[in-house]
């Protein structure tokens, strides 16, 4: 199945007219804005989903990759961090904690993220390269 990125943010920008009090709409925004790189209006997506949906694992989530691909290093940790404690065995927020702590040279810290998010999703490596993110 080939993802179709760009169709999936004009459903998001179509689904936000509709429902613009919805979170969910707006995280879905916040994810495919980062796939595509367009970072800064991901960040703004992911912020208005959590002012309507505080604490949401997913969203914080997201907010972290923009970050890690950002180069913010310490707010994709922060993220990270925050959506390890609504939901512990994200492997996504494991796996991208564990980059972005190896990029701040704790290499203990993010090897034992890197490995606890890979016997979670074995696959977990290969998403995050489709993300753009190594």
């Amino acid at each position: 199945m080939r993802r179709d990125d760009q169709s999936a943010a004009r459903d998001h920008d179509a689904a936000i007219r509709l429902h613009p009090e919805v979170g969910a709409m707006w995280h879905g925004r916040c994810w495919t804005r980062a796939i595509l790189g367009e970072l800064q209006s991901a960040l703004a997506d992911c912020n208005k989903a959590l002012s309507l949906q505080p604490n949401d694992a997913a969203t914080l989530d997201s907010r972290g990759l923009i970050h890690l691909k950002l180069g913010e290093f310490d707010s994709a940790i922060n993220d990270y961090s925050s959506a390890l404690r609504i939901q512990p065995r994200l492997a996504t927020a494991l796996y991208g904690r564990g980059l972005a702590r190896l990029k701040k040279g704790d290499s203990t810290g993010g090897n034992a993220d890197l490995t606890t998010a890979a016997k979670l999703e074995k696959k977990i490596a290969e998403y995050f390269s489709c993300y753009g993110v190594q």
